[in-house]
């Protein structure tokens, strides 16, 4: 499930904030000094904000499963180290660049990093930040960019989910698992079958909007996706797991159905059975979240724009299950 970072802990003086560099200030920031070890929490010198980027004061900086990767070497992008994790955090800007025109200092925004959002201070290009209106709470909104980006991508970019839709999700209690669940439930007005691990996390799916769910550690998925919907299958499938999870979800799609790849949680990568594709005409499509920065940068934005909305209008509520300080992250 999500969770986040509260970054501001102790305050720190407003004025010596506005003073600029000049002032000799530091900022904290965790350290991911070695591989597999706890995280150090640092007092950082600030670099000065090149002509188009901003100086986020951060308040809230999600925790990702990337993260812990990072923090374990086994990202897919290699780190210099020492590095500091943190890829979506949320904030008040501090200063801006003489290029900047998107935000002014004060603005509330979210912003999408590079692993470097869990410390006090985050210095961003413009491109980067979205601003938020005051009925969105910062807490909320630093949980948006990644697990309902993915979830918003998957369900309507990729798979292209109508309403009335059955949408069957695994790892349904992790953070993306639970946005697909509420972006699909109370956005596009599909129904969603939950498949996770364990009754708890069944019942946390359920409680956030499943109209059932699945506990595949118990069985066959295939099997008890058929006793709840029938033989004729799901019409989309979103996987963060991978391995026979993957394969049974497959198994699941009705007629013209689609699977979207997420990630592979189980740590397996399934070999996809092509006679299958064919034989039901669906589709396995893919959701890299992050190569949509680059490869579709308006689509990226809008799909951002999109949550801020959806969180506005209340039509989504983001799950956060823990809250941390700045001292107390670990990754390990």
């Amino acid at each position: 499930m999500a969770a986040v970072v509260w970054a501001r802990c102790f305050s720190r003086a407003w004025l010596c904030r506005r003073a600029g560099l000049g002032c000799g200030r530091h900022y904290r920031a965790a350290l991911c000094a070695e591989l597999k070890q706890p995280l150090a929490i640092e007092e950082v010198a600030p670099r000065p904000v090149q002509p188009h980027e901003v100086r986020v004061d951060v308040h809230f900086c999600g925790v990702n499963f990337a993260d812990i990767l990072a923090c374990c070497g086994q990202y897919q992008e290699r780190l210099h180290l020492p590095f500091t994790p943190g890829m979506e955090f949320s904030g008040t800007v501090l200063e801006t660049g003489r290029d900047v025109s998107t935000v002014k200092e004060g603005d509330r925004v979210i912003g999408v990093s590079a692993f470097n959002g869990m410390a006090e201070e985050c210095v961003i290009d413009q491109k980067r930040l979205w601003q938020i209106p005051e009925s969105v709470p910062l807490r909320e909104a630093a949980t948006l960019p990644i697990s309902y980006g993915t979830a918003i991508l998957a369900l309507e970019h990729r798979a292209c989910t109508q309403p009335g839709e059955t949408v069957l999700v695994t790892a349904a209690a992790g953070a993306t698992g639970l946005a697909v669940i509420d972006v699909a439930t109370n956005v596009l007005q599909a129904k969603v079958i939950a498949a996770a691990g364990s009754d708890e996390k069944c019942k946390l799916a359920m409680q956030r909007g499943a109209q059932s769910s699945v506990n595949y550690s118990q069985g066959s998925l295939k099997e008890a996706v058929e006793k709840l919907v029938g033989s004729g299958g799901v019409n989309v499938v979103v996987d963060t797991v991978g391995g026979d999870v993957f394969l049974e979800a497959l198994r699941s799609l009705a007629w013209e159905g689609r699977i979207v790849v997420v990630g592979f949680a189980g740590g397996t990568i399934a070999s996809v059975p092509a006679n299958l594709l064919l034989l039901k005409n669906v589709s396995a499509m893919g959701v890299y979240w992050g190569r949509y920065r680059d490869q579709n940068f308006p689509l990226f934005s809008g799909i951002l724009s999109s949550a801020v909305q959806y969180c506005q209008q209340r039509r989504i509520q983001p799950h956060i299950g823990a809250v941390f300080k700045l001292e107390e992250v670990r990754c390990s």
